[in-house]
């Protein structure tokens, strides 16, 4: 059995408080690696001193473990695989050097994927190029509601998937969820074309990327499997979070005071088993607990790969066919038409939007 050294990059300050400014997702990375017996947590970076230093205290690293820039950890401390919990906007900055500096087997990054559609590609572009696995953490494919619903899909509870229609959340941050699910659903199919309209009237930035208030959005898979979402004030579009359309029925996925996950074939309605579990965890985690059971199944796949047992679910290049959804439904924005993808830009229009002033949110008062 191989064993694999980790380090976190991105510790981030209190877990205790965690906010859309900071969610100290690296305290969840790390227990997560801690809890999988292939791997062994060896050190930790994070542009803030005191931060690092308090969660080497935590995980019982030596002083000499917790470091300023994550340059000097790779070099000092030389992980098989870092995990990446810093803002979307210098994803790329550190993913590609970790990729470029030819010392990690595998770099395994939060989301969303980045800032840009361009730094995505680059991202994955670099670590394909440098033979290193490249994972993005969305760890909600592990949650029994979701791989349930496949499940069912699967057996043919429904026929032939025809749509997934969505209201959880939102198109960018919550989006890298659902939109990959929706990928998930359709057997990772590849996205053709995406058209979209937003609502921001109301300043809302999450990790320091501007958020819209309300998304429309509708795309097609190559398979002839459609995507569409609905958010904000028009999240009542649906009685469910998800729902998963077929011939012959169809799958609902935390349905609005009822079950967390039903199955609907003409007049009958059934409950799906999901083991108590919900969108976000498996609801047995205690409060020593930072982050969900998802994220320990996520590094458990990430270790899979690495091993070379199969494809990480997690993979950058299906992550990639995520966010060419999302940037192409902001291009559509901007557009103002439909979009084909890969869309021919390098960054993100919601936020030129917003630069140029043809979007202006009334600024938030936090």
């Amino acid at each position: 059995m191989t064993e694999y050294t980790v380090a976190v990059i991105g510790t981030g300050p209190d877990p205790a408080a965690p906010s859309t400014e900071g969610f100290a997702m690296g305290y969840r990375h790390a227990e997560a690696v801690v809890a999988n017996e292939q791997c062994e947590l060896v050190a930790c970076a994070d542009v803030v001193p005191e931060n690092a230093a308090a969660f080497a205290r935590e995980f019982d690293l030596p002083e000499s473990a917790a470091f300023e820039d994550y340059e000097t950890m790779l070099a000092e401390a030389e992980p098989d695989l870092v995990t990446v919990a810093v803002p979307p906007s210098i994803h790329e900055e550190i993913v590609v050097g970790c990729a470029e500096s030819g010392i990690p087997r595998g770099v395994h990054c939060e989301k969303p994927i980045a800032d840009t559609i361009g730094a995505a590609r680059r991202m994955v572009e670099t670590c394909q190029e440098s033979d290193v696995q490249l994972t993005f953490n969305r760890q909600r494919r592990f949650g029994k509601p979701f791989t349930e619903a496949k499940r069912l899909l699967d057996d043919g509870a429904i026929g032939d998937l025809q749509r997934v229609e969505i209201t959880w959340g939102d198109f960018m941050d919550t989006g890298a969820h659902t939109i990959d699910l929706a990928g998930m659903y359709a057997d990772e199919a590849t996205p053709e074309w995406v058209i979209a309209n937003l609502d921001y009237r109301e300043e809302d930035k999450r990790f320091g990327v501007h958020q819209e208030n309300q998304m429309w959005a509708q795309w097609r898979y190559d398979s002839g499997v459609y995507g569409v979402m609905s958010t904000g004030a028009g999240d009542d579009f649906l009685d469910t979070a998800m729902a998963l359309r077929g011939e012959e029925g169809s799958i609902h996925i935390d349905v609005e005071g009822g079950p967390m996950l039903e199955l609907r074939q003409g007049e009958e309605r059934e409950a799906i088993d999901v083991d108590g579990e919900n969108m976000h965890a498996t609801g047995s985690e205690g409060d020593d607990r930072y982050g969900s059971y998802f994220h320990d199944r996520a590094i458990d796949d990430v270790v899979a790969g690495l091993d070379g047992e199969k494809a990480s679910e997690l993979r950058g290049e299906l992550g990639l066919q995520t966010a060419e959804v999302i940037f192409g439904g902001y291009e559509s924005v901007r557009k103002r038409g439909r979009v084909e993808l890969p869309a021919d830009v390098e960054d993100n229009a919601f936020l030129d939007l917003v630069d140029s002033g043809e979007l202006s949110p009334e600024p938030s008062d936090e």
